[in-house]
């Protein structure tokens, strides 16, 4: 059972100035999302941690990158609050058991809509994965640093990262039959292409709308949550989670290249490696939407998923998914 905005006031005390806040629930996704609205010191967002998914070690790194980040670059990014005990990381007790929390000052904007204008954000995603990428080759995590790892078995064995593709739901037999195959071509290709340091690295991973906040022309990157060691192009994917399908992903995948491109240079195989790493994504988000049926974001997007991924797959394994 999720927790409630009564059950993490109790939490509040961990950082200075939140008392007498007003606690609300915004997002429930892999994590619970509350906004609080303080008296005098303004908003800020408290993620608490699904149970069994992120260990205190692997949310520590994150916060390590992105505080890094944050001292590094100029990118708009979260930027979490040290709590009174000096640590980003905080836990309290709830009537389920020990949760995790980090609390982040509230970033003004909204989720941009798939159905509209796009071009001029992939363009600034683009550039924004260019720059995380250039970090990464550059910086030099702690010690202990910790974070899951997006590979092809990590993704695509019954025991994946989100869980198992093939009882996700809408796949039925036929369905098992094309996306078995493409699991076996994706495997072959990703293992051809290699994990060198000039296109494999820690990556954000989950770049897509719903982590956008747009305010006029400023554009931040929220939840670092999934960030993890992959192929870089997988920010590509990541960033048309969900909407693979549509109409506007071959201008969307210019626009995203023209940004990168403009910071960071790519060879060609690294260009041609975005199918697979587009088809990789998709079968992860397909386990996860078995895996995370509760949630209000995948019973949006089951209804014709698993045929979607499919009718993917087809044009995958034929040639190019967009000709």
């Amino acid at each position: 059972m999720p927790i409630t905005a009564v059950d993490v006031e109790p939490a509040l005390s961990s950082w200075v100035g939140l008392d007498g806040s007003c606690v609300r629930l915004i997002n429930h996704s892999e994590n619970l999302i509350f906004r609080i609205d303080t008296p005098v010191l303004g908003s800020f967002v408290l993620r608490v941690h699904r149970p069994g998914y992120q260990s205190r070690a692997s949310i520590e790194s994150e916060l390590a990158w992105l505080m890094a980040l944050r001292r590094d670059t100029t990118l708009p990014i979260s930027e979490p609050i040290i709590g009174r005990d000096g640590a980003l990381l905080q836990s309290f007790e709830t009537p389920h058991g020990e949760r995790l929390a980090v609390l982040f000052r509230f970033a003004p904007g909204q989720e941009p809509s798939p159905h509209s204008d796009l071009d001029d954000l992939f363009r600034t995603l683009g550039g924004y994965a260019a720059e995380l990428h250039d970090h990464v080759s550059a910086w030099t995590p702690p010690e202990r640093f910790e974070r899951q790892v997006w590979q092809a078995a990590s993704i695509l064995d019954p025991d994946g990262l989100w869980g198992d593709w093939r009882i996700a739901p809408g796949v039925e037999n036929s369905h098992r039959l094309v996306l078995e195959e493409l699991s076996d071509a994706l495997r072959g290709q990703l293992k051809a292409y290699g994990t060198e340091a000039d296109r494999y690295g820690l990556i954000h991973a989950d770049m897509r709308l719903g982590n956008l906040l747009v305010d006029g022309d400023r554009v931040t990157l929220i939840d670092f949550d999934d960030c993890g060691f992959c192929w870089f192009m997988f920010d590509f994917a990541a960033a048309i989670s969900f909407h693979e399908t549509h109409a506007a992903v071959p201008a969307l995948r210019a626009a995203w290249l023209e940004g990168y491109l403009a910071i960071r240079p790519l060879s060609a195989e690294d260009i041609a490696a975005m199918d697979a790493m587009v088809m990789l994504r998709r079968m992860a988000l397909l386990a996860w939407i078995g895996s995370h049926a509760e949630t209000v974001l995948a019973q949006q997007h089951t209804p014709g998923f698993a045929d979607g991924t499919v009718q993917l797959a087809v044009r995958f394994l034929r040639g190019p998914i967009w000709s």
